[in-house]
């Protein structure tokens, strides 16, 4: 029972429920482990009776974090506290003349507070105040709310709140004034959804880049009225040999991947001296193209990296303009502390490796005077690393613009992976942030019996709320700066992550949880800072409550079209009025089959043929094919089939029609999809066994296509057809209304 109490105080689970009549319990050790990771010793009976006590004896008159909603009562926290205690708030800087600190003294009653809509912090988008009346009257201020005696409205912000209560008892804490809703997309957009390396053009260097993004986007948003171009993480990933290709497990999640420049795109390229060794690049570079689109060759990050690196280093040595120059520092100041972690990690990894744990003793520390002087000594290889950094959020802006200049309504949509890699610089530079020792995964469910371990460390629940969340907002910060949305893998991980002690099966581990209020109205401030869409992926196990709270702050979910069904009912597709509004509607994702696999059922050969499949092929095929079978069925019920069965293109663009008239905010067509490619970009379970995240976009069978050729597909026109509002009906010139 102890150790039970202990866990709840902790946020850590004893038992969790994989279906609503199951409750499975976690082991002991996992529970000892896991709190063992959060700095709490549960070793011993007599360990956990100190650790209780002292969890027990602390007398707190505020949680680690307070949320102020604007328009909602003051919580709890505020309004509970004893009367006659002084509150006071001082407001974070805001990068002018700091402002005073405010006092208050709690009365009697104070339940009925509410905070009006709080008034902006300097430097915020005004995209963000322009976001919808939606949001506007949603958070609009009560006029008749009773408001704290000396209250002076705060800004939007993350502030420090003070309370001395009359017994002479102190606190302090981290108050999050957020809106009560995140930026809202237009009522009807559609877009592409695409694995940024998976796109080659014909002056790509071996890979899709930023410089293709942006073409993308001009192309989509000018011929196709499309309102969004949605990418797969273009984080910094760990360098290897070879280099992990996922995207979803890289070295920084804070900054972008320099892998992804657009070299000649740089405006000091063309200033480079050494113009025969950039043109032997520039050759090698289309020969890696060349052995993708025409030879059978698998996108080969390293060597697009090695050229790219060594054209960079060419560029870098040409001097920026003053200009150039000023907006490179103001860039270096922006991101401080954060940016010179990174970039030393970067040049330290060029000389010991990519895996920290193993650099000398003083070099694991990023504060120690043993880092320090290493800085000093690579300066110029940190220099670069910075620069690049910089040159790499140049051209992220470059591409939002491109989005917006085409008439996007949204634009660019980023992905933010849920973890990090445990030997990558974010681990290295803010170790007291993670759980170390521990992976983030998921439990066993009825798709995978045995579990799920990811290989990403946790972010610790304890050290983000003593910081204020200080992580969580630079990493929101970056992100956001040139989106006009943000996808949240996992967006569960929000209110609670599966932690899987290291060495033992996922089976093994237990569900930790965290500040949800906390997450949220971060997340809230800085998309509205931003003026950005939220989307959150909520497939898979689903804690109940989590969907509520994530619409009631305006974050949209995700809804995959095989995975609609009345699933409280017969069990069949779900009719598309019944489809949720508030989400990003699509066929399918970077982790599942294409449309036209899935229509085949070449996905289940395909899984066959590397054994993934734990039940016969026969018995495999014939669910998928009654699934597939119900599908078509209502398409033609409801008319989105005229061409009958047996026409895979048909079926594809049927299927978007469905989408099409569900009540879906944002419809996201699958780019592979437009010109029939029937290969998954990843496919989950396996490592060496597939290609994952190396494939070029591809025709039906299976030759690769470019973004020139993408654009002139009739294939695709025909498919994007289908998502055009319809056109208003326009009476003859002289008619009369009847």
């Amino acid at each position: 029972m102890g150790l039970s109490r202990l866990a709840a105080l902790h946020g850590v689970a004893t038992s969790y429920s994989p279906s609503p009549d199951v409750t499975v319990s976690v082991p002991d050790d996992t529970v000892i482990a896991v709190l063992a990771a959060l700095g709490v010793d549960a070793g011993t009976p007599e360990d956990v009776r100190r650790s209780l006590v002292a969890a027990e004896s602390r007398s707190r008159l505020l949680p680690p974090t307070v949320v102020v909603w604007a328009g909602e009562p003051l919580p709890p926290a505020l309004t509970a506290l004893p009367p006659g205690s002084t509150v006071t708030v001082e407001p974070e800087p805001a990068g002018g003349p700091p402002a005073p600190a405010t006092s208050w003294t709690v009365p009697e009653a104070a339940s009925s507070w509410k905070l009006p809509g709080a008034a902006e912090a300097s430097g915020a988008s005004g995209a963000a105040e322009a976001s919808g009346a939606a949001e506007a009257a949603e958070a609009a201020p009560d006029p008749a709310a009773e408001l704290p005696p000396g209250w002076t409205q705060p800004p939007y912000g993350v502030h420090r709140v003070h309370v001395r209560a009359p017994d002479h008892h102190e606190a302090s804490a981290t108050l999050v004034v957020a809106p009560a809703r995140v930026p809202q997309p237009p009522e009807r957009t559609h877009g592409f959804l695409v694995q940024l390396y998976s796109l080659l053009s014909a002056r790509s260097w071996g890979m899709g880049d930023l410089g293709d993004l942006a073409d993308l986007a001009a192309w989509a948003g000018r011929t196709l009225g499309s309102g969004f171009i949605q990418v797969n993480p273009l984080h910094a990933a760990v360098p290897g040999k070879p280099t992990d290709p996922s995207p979803y497990r890289p070295s920084s999640r804070r900054f972008p991947d320099p892998v992804h420049l657009h070299v000649e795109s740089v405006p000091e390229y063309g200033h480079v001296h050494d113009r025969a060794t950039l043109d032997d690049l520039r050759q090698d570079a289309a020969a890696l193209s060349e052995a993708v689109l025409n030879k059978g060759a698998l996108i080969d990050r390293d060597a697009v990296w090695e050229l790219k690196r060594q054209a960079l280093e060419l560029i870098a040595q040409v001097p920026l303009t003053p200009g150039r120059r000023a907006a490179y520092c103001d860039f270096l100041a922006e991101q401080g502390q954060a940016l010179e972690d990174h970039a030393l990690w970067c040049a330290l990894a060029e000389v010991h490796g990519p895996d920290w744990h193993s650099w000398p003793e003083p070099l694991r520390d990023p504060r120690s005077p043993g880092t320090a002087r290493a800085r000093s000594e690579l300066l110029d290889r940190v220099d670069l690393h910075c620069r690049l950094a910089w040159l790499t959020a140049t051209q992220l802006a470059d591409a939002q613009r491109a989005a917006e200049d085409a008439g996007m309504e949204v634009g660019i949509v980023h992905d933010l992976a849920v973890g990090v890699h445990p030997a990558g610089a974010d681990t290295w530079a803010r170790q007291d942030a993670f759980a170390h020792g521990m992976s983030v995964g998921a439990p066993p469910d009825a798709f995978n019996a045995r579990g799920q371990d990811w290989g990403l460390p946790p972010w610790r629940p304890d050290a983000l709320a003593a910081t204020g969340y200080a992580a969580f907002r630079g990493l929101l910060r970056g992100l956001l700066a040139h989106a006009g949305a943000l996808r949240i893998d996992h967006v569960m991980g929000l209110f609670r992550l599966w932690w899987v002690p290291e060495g033992r099966p996922p089976t093994d581990g237990t569900y930790v949880t965290y500040d949800a209020e906390a997450m949220l109205a971060v997340l809230v401030l800085e998309a509205h800072r931003a003026g950005s869409v939220v989307v959150g992926e909520d497939l898979g196990t689903v804690e109940p409550g989590v969907r509520e709270a994530l619409a009631r702050r305006g974050v949209l979910g995700t809804s995959v079209l095989w995975f609609e069904r009345d699933w409280d009912g017969d069990g069949r597709p779900l009719a598309p009025e019944k489809w949720r509004q508030d989400c990003l509607a699509t066929a399918t994702t970077h982790d599942l089959p294409s449309t036209a696999a899935r229509l085949t059922g070449d996905h289940v050969t395909l899984r066959h043929r590397l054994g993934l499949l734990t039940r016969p092929l026969e018995e495999e095929l014939t669910e998928d094919v009654t699934g597939t079978a119900e599908w078509l069925a209502l398409l033609a019920r409801l008319r989105m089939l005229p061409e009958g069965d047996g026409n895979e293109e048909a079926a594809v663009r049927a299927v978007h029609r469905f989408l099409r008239a569900t009540p879906a905010r944002m419809t996201g067509v699958w780019l592979p999809d437009t010109v029939g490619d029937r290969r998954p970009q990843n496919l989950p379970g396996t490592w060496d066994q597939y290609p994952n995240w190396r494939l070029p976009i591809a025709d039906p069978e299976g030759h690769p296509v470019t973004l020139e050729e993408i654009a002139a597909s009739p294939r695709l026109h025909g498919l994007m057809e289908v998502l055009r509002p319809p056109k208003a009906r326009t009476a003859p010139p002289g008619a009369r209304p009847a």
